[in-house]
């Protein structure tokens, strides 16, 4: 439930970074380092540990390490509490305190890496579908998509294209909706369309009947296309 725990380094690697930072700090100091696999770890098993390092955030967590010691019949530990760092740099929607959560935050964006090889990856053609509520931000995704050379197919284009008067769909829709669709020069009036079928199940789905075939075949072709492009 960490915060972008997906930027979480491995296990591995962290405990060898502590490793080196330790040594360097004390390089006569013993100590072991432990994988957690729940809130407690060997606080509250092991009968040698004589105090526990804790801070004003987690102080009610050692409280409970010594509950659950008294219960083990063990000796309740010597909480030692230390004081937060402020962060001198934390920005608006930051924690103040220096914190893990924000520094993964700003990594975001600066952690792109070279495509790597995967074999269950086709080589080509690779396809990206980018969705999102409107002003999420995808016609700028998709820009810095095409500047690293991607093939840019637009749905919202092919959409309309389909509608248009010998479009793939344009005759089939008026024939299942009424020439009242029509406007004066011949297209498709979108609002008097999505009138008849917004709020109406069966009429939208008759729509989409109609219409998202031949987007879907209007998207592999434009795939085919990419293809041959390289």
């Amino acid at each position: 439930d960490k915060v972008l725990s997906e930027l979480i380094q491995p296990y591995e690697l962290r405990a060898a970074m502590l490793r080196e930072f330790l040594q360097d700090v004390q390089p006569s100091l013993h100590y072991d380092i432990v994988p957690l696999a729940d809130p407690y770890g060997p606080s509250v098993t092991d009968p040698e540990l004589q105090c526990l390092v804790v801070s004003e955030e987690t102080r009610r967590g050692g409280e409970a390490v010594n509950k659950r010691r008294l219960e083990n019949g063990l000796p309740m530990l010597a909480l030692y509490e230390i004081l937060l760092m402020k962060d001198p740099d934390h920005g608006q929607n930051e924690e103040e305190k220096i914190s893990s959560s924000s520094l993964r935050q700003r990594l975001l964006g600066t952690l792109l890496q070279p495509p790597r090889q995967d074999p269950a990856l086709p080589s080509h053609p690779y396809v990206i579908g980018l969705t999102g509520v409107t002003g999420s931000g995808k016609s700028s995704i998709a820009r810095l998509l095409v500047e690293h050379g991607a093939f840019l197919i637009d749905a919202d284009k092919l959409g309309h294209t389909v509608y248009l008067p010998g479009g793939p769909a344009y005759q089939r829709v008026v024939e299942a909706f009424g020439a009242e669709i029509v406007n004066e020069d011949g297209t498709i009036n979108r609002r008097v369309l999505g009138a008849k079928v917004f709020g109406n199940q069966e009429q939208l789905k008759s729509l989409t009947d109609i219409v998202w075939p031949e987007m879907a075949r209007m998207v592999r072709e434009q795939i085919k296309e990419a293809d041959a492009q390289g």
